[in-house]
């Protein structure tokens, strides 16, 4: 059996301190957490590998790159309150910082509630507008939307004259069933 502790090692040294994502505590987080706990067992040795992992039918943990750039992108803070919307290493990563997690596994369950960080782990055609509405003034909602080959990952802002989005980095994680983009005829 690998030896996952050094695996997780190597992970944040090759793959996210590489990345420009310069927090030592979204560095630290991930040192401690246990990737391979979030998949099933068969699949643990890919825990640590630079791709995406299915843990349920249908749902996937972003590369460790991508989670740990988007988490630093939202610029997470102890006390808020996060809502992780199929989620559950990025969940495991904020509550290790100190934040206050409401973990939801379907994607397409209403939320309720507001939220100082939203974040998702699977890719969406666009961000629900449910998602947008759950997020209090100064509220960042982190996700990847794609429609194609490569998604963006976007951070999208609560402020109180309205909401601003902007993209940060390509993505390339599998769409989540039911968040598909929804494509109309036209002329």
């Amino acid at each position: 059996m690998a030896n996952l502790a050094a695996a997780r090692e190597n992970m944040v040294e090759s793959q996210v301190r590489t990345a420009d994502v310069t927090d030592i505590r979204i560095q630290d987080a991930m040192r401690d957490i246990d990737r391979a706990a979030f998949v099933p067992a068969a699949k643990a040795y890919l825990a640590y590998a630079d791709m995406e992992v299915e843990y349920a039918p249908g749902r996937w943990l972003l590369k460790p790159r991508d989670v740990a750039k988007l988490l630093q992108e939202l610029r997470p803070m102890p006390e808020e309150r996060v809502l992780a919307i199929a989620a559950p290493y990025a969940a495991a990563v904020l509550e290790h910082m100190g934040l206050s997690v409401t973990r939801q596994e379907d994607p397409t369950a209403a939320v309720s509630g507001t939220y100082d960080l939203i974040v998702c782990e699977g890719a969406v055609g666009r961000a629900p507008a449910a998602w947008t509405a759950a997020l209090a003034s100064g509220g960042r909602l982190g996700l990847v939307e794609r429609d194609g080959p490569v998604g963006k990952a976007c951070v999208y802002m609560r402020a109180d004259d309205g909401l601003g989005r902007r993209q940060i980095f390509d993505s390339t994680p599998p769409v989540l069933a039911g968040l598909e983009a929804q494509h109309g005829f036209a002329f």
